[in-house]
């Protein structure tokens, strides 16, 4: 589906000097436009090689004990799930893995040609859920065969990472809405604040907001109790089950502009549309350290335990230095 195959040159058996050889395909190659494969492209590939056969190899065990559960699993992500018909493909979505700038290329997409630039996708256009089609809009029968024959993508980062880049877009700037469903009740029971304000413009005047040990301890305690993560900080394996669909392209956040690059360009779409650019992450790995400062140790490993599967499943280091109390 993906992956363009390499071209590769073999000098074996062949009379022409090897060098000789090589000059005549390269000037072949320019003369007919033919797509040679660069050092840089034929790395990318292995990179995503890499990423697919980690994958595939921490599944192996989750597939074979929950095989019963394929279907109720992938049902219950199907609203996850962007589908565009004309390119033939599905993206899953994860909440602060620059999934707005995916579903602003995705309503480019279903706009059509002359295709717009996605950076001029308003936000809350892009994050309209009833702007773009998910696999749910479709019978069954179609969702099975658009999940066999679709280029399906993701992009994840390193968990904690963003895990971080949740809390501070959604506690540590202005809005009512997690303020109201979940910064309230953070306050109420990890804060020591019996009674805070309602309104979250008004809680931000007084300087009263959930610290990021709070919001800890309220993962802690939700997944303790079993109940529900909001998709923000829900598991990436929850949200994609990438042990049961199979993943054509991994993206990471780190490597945002050069996998987005890979993918449009595989897509054949790269002379018309451009990804917009990374900005710059506030929240990066050697920030972490600062960030959980404050988070006993006994807690780090415990929050851990919750997002070892994405760490496993997508090949990100482990943390040492917090699990360790090096910091």
């Amino acid at each position: 589906m993906l992956s363009k195959p390499a071209t590769m040159i073999s000098c074996k058996n062949i009379r022409m000097p090897c060098l000789g050889l090589v000059a005549f395909i390269s000037v072949m190659a320019l003369y007919y436009h033919w797509d040679m494969p660069t050092a840089k492209t034929m790395a990318q590939e292995k990179e995503q090689e890499l990423r697919k056969t980690i994958l595939r190899d921490m599944c192996k065990e989750e597939k074979e004990t929950f095989s019963k559960d394929k279907n109720k699993r992938i049902n219950g992500i199907l609203h996850n799930l962007l589908v565009d018909d004309k390119q033939g493909i599905i993206y899953c979505f994860i909440p602060k893995v620059a999934c707005g700038n995916w579903k602003r290329f995705m309503h480019v997409l279903k706009h059509g040609e002359p295709y717009p630039d996605p950076k001029d996708i308003p936000a809350g256009v892009a994050h309209d859920p009833k702007g773009l089609a998910t696999l749910a809009s479709f019978p069954e029968v179609e969702r099975e065969a658009k999940l066999k024959q679709y280029t399906k993508f993701m992009f994840v980062r390193d968990p904690f990472v963003r895990l971080i880049s949740a809390f501070r877009d959604k506690f540590l700037k202005i809005n009512q809405y997690f303020y109201q469903y979940y910064g309230r009740a953070i306050l109420q029971r990890y804060g020591n604040q019996p009674n805070p304000p309602l309104k979250v413009t008004e809680a931000f005047a007084l300087g009263i907001r959930p610290s990021f040990y709070s919001f800890v301890q309220y993962l802690l305690d939700t997944k303790k109790n079993k109940r529900g993560f909001d998709p923000h900080w829900n598991e990436f394996h929850r949200l994609c089950q990438p042990c049961f669909i199979e993943y054509d392209f991994i993206g990471h956040q780190e490597t945002l502009t050069e996998d987005a690059l890979q993918l449009i360009t595989t897509l054949n779409l790269e002379e018309h549309i451009k990804f917009p650019s990374a900005y710059e992450n506030m929240t990066n790995p050697s920030s972490v350290s600062d960030w959980f400062k404050e988070v006993p140790l006994e807690d780090r490993r415990k929050l851990y335990e919750i997002y070892e599967r994405d760490y496993e499943l997508f090949g990100y280091e482990t943390p040492h230095s917090l699990l360790n109390n090096t910091l």
